[in-house]
């Protein structure tokens, strides 16, 4: 095989892959945009309930939705709530990025973004690459759901 061919073939083998995270990535932008409507509708306390509900539409799996505020404490935590009212502004993954100060930096700059950062998988208990979606709310509040992006 040629190694045109060979480049061609390595190209589309890793196509599945590029294609499954930028599904994720749109599927994550769209549980945020839903969760900032359903803020805006009733409330920030009413709507941290149906993010933690297990049976509802905010928990899909490893993807979640996050609620903090401007100072990073912590609204509401889909799956931990035990993090709730806690201050996560010296919050720092594992290889020392200040994320969630991060996080307040796009949020605050009002347009959505990305945030990468390295945070223990629920599902493999390991340590891998993830990204978060980022989106102010309102002045007071905003919304990160993360996907991993180790595949």
């Amino acid at each position: 095989m040629k190694l045109t061919q060979l480049a061609a073939v390595a190209m589309l083998a890793a196509m599945p892959t590029v294609y499954a995270q930028e599904a994720e990535r749109a599927a994550a932008v769209a549980l945020a945009d839903k969760a900032v409507a359903n803020i805006q509708k009733k409330g920030v306390e009413e709507a941290c309930k149906d993010f933690a509900d297990p049976k509802g539409s905010y928990i899909q799996g490893e993807v979640y939705v996050v609620v903090q505020d401007m100072q990073c404490k912590m609204v509401c935590h889909a799956t931990i709530p035990r993090m709730n009212g806690k201050d996560m502004i010296e919050l720092k993954d594992a290889n020392g990025k200040y994320f969630t100060k991060e996080m307040r930096n796009v949020a605050q700059s009002g347009k959505p973004g990305w945030v990468d950062y390295v945070w223990p998988n629920p599902t493999s208990k390991v340590l891998e690459p993830k990204s978060a979606y980022v989106r102010k709310v309102d002045e007071k509040y905003m919304v990160s759901v993360g996907i991993y992006t180790k595949k």
